[in-house]
């Protein structure tokens, strides 16, 4: 029996680093291969040591590799040890509380290191509380886009959801339980009362809870309640622009044309500015001032 197959790492030879997805609140979610990894892994770098115990106990599993805490606070003073590990040849197999690490959770930092080393970084997928509450809003899901926490400050949220009004795809945010009334408020003032959303609280768990409808109406539940648990909020993409209609710049036109233009030039430079066709666009003039005569 050699080294690596006792339980060590093979000498010589670089490791590889796997990102695992842990459930991201039942824990029967846990997939054969998380289980078999966290009982194998030479190292198992965590968010938080406590909640991978607790997720040990819960699954009834030990795990003979050693455990590092790896978090945001740490991530930079951290990675180049646990990048050295696993050029020696250790398995490292990282973990966030819940989900997929490096999404909105700590890992970019290890990743990021690990291609520039030319280290093999693969992963073991789990529930994420992005797609699970996406597919569950009711909202379209052929294109979505993840924005993860709106900053706290709020001028700061307001420019970023400025910036997000007239974005098409569907968003999927997170939040905090007692942010969720002011981040609805805002979303109410950027993206107006009507536009469509649900909010996604406790997914897989005991308490999960899916409610959906306009943003003002979200508001004023959450509002009027004490929000708890985990949330992930799922809001409609901006609606499609109404196409320009040649009729909708008549008036355009014959402002030019009062103002000294010639019909044709005016018809162009409208034309051009509407991005409409300067054929319709005359016809429609036409149509105009001949019903006006009639």
């Amino acid at each position: 029996m050699n080294e690596r197959e006792a339980g060590g790492p093979a000498s010589g030879q670089p490791g590889q680093i796997v990102l695992a997805g842990t459930p991201i609140g039942n824990v029967r979610d846990a997939s054969p291969r998380l289980v078999e990894l966290l009982q194998t892994a030479d190292v198992v770098a965590a968010e938080d040591t406590r909640r991978l115990h607790k997720l040990l106990q819960l699954l009834g599993i030990t795990t003979s590799g050693k455990i590092i805490s790896y978090h945001e606070h740490n991530e930079a003073s951290r990675t180049a040890d646990l990048l050295d590990l696993v050029l020696a040849g250790s398995t490292l197999v990282m973990v966030t509380d819940a989900g997929m690490p490096a999404v909105s959770d700590p890992g970019f930092r290890l990743v990021e290191a690990a291609v520039a080393a030319g280290v093999l970084v693969t992963a073991v997928p789990g529930p994420s509380a992005v797609l699970t509450a996406l597919a569950l809003s009711g909202l379209p899901t052929d294109r979505f886009t993840f924005e993860g926490f709106l900053p706290r400050k709020q001028g700061e949220r307001a420019a970023r959801l400025a910036e997000l009004a007239a974005e098409r795809r569907t968003m999927v945010f997170f939040e905090a339980p007692h942010r969720l009334a002011a981040m609805l408020r805002a979303l109410d003032a950027g993206f107006g009362p009507d536009r469509r959303a649900a909010v996604c609280r406790e997914l897989t768990k005991l308490h999960e809870e899916v409610l959906r409808g306009p943003v003002r109406e979200l508001l004023e539940w959450a509002e009027a309640g004490d929000v708890r648990g985990e949330i992930a909020v799922v809001v409609a993409g901006a609606p499609e622009a109404a196409p320009e209609r040649p009729e909708d710049h008549v008036q355009d036109v014959n402002a030019l044309v009062a103002q000294g233009a010639r019909l044709k030039e005016a018809v162009a430079a409208v034309a051009a500015d509407a991005r409409i066709s300067k054929r319709e666009l005359y016809s429609a003039v036409l149509a105009a001032r001949s019903d006006t005569v009639s």
